[in-house]
């Protein structure tokens, strides 16, 4: 993947920080990961002040974004595949 727009994907948050990212995401989210910086997300490594928090809804991911010039952002975008890496590499932090 060689941009993270070609994902089309939902902005949830915009000019946010890591912090607000990570509470986004623990609020929002029934099931959480937390990945260290570098992580790569559809080929895009993610980076952020750890711990980073991912989370699933159904078949979406959502995650912090950093856009260089732009700022971080949460994004949710469709991914079977990387939902399954991530319950497989990432750290669990509970299902609500």
């Amino acid at each position: 993947m060689a941009c993270i727009d070609e994902l089309n994907p939902e902005f949830l948050l915009r000019g946010a920080s890591f912090a607000e990212c990570r509470t986004a995401v623990e609020k929002r989210c029934r099931e959480v990961y937390y990945v260290d910086p570098g992580y790569a997300i559809f080929d895009t490594h993610i980076i952020g002040v750890p711990p980073i928090a991912v989370g699933v809804e159904d078949t979406f991911i959502v995650f912090p974004f950093t856009k260089p010039c732009y700022g971080t952002f949460l994004i949710r975008v469709p991914g079977d595949e990387e939902v399954e890496r991530l319950r497989q590499k990432g750290r669990p932090g509970g299902k609500r």
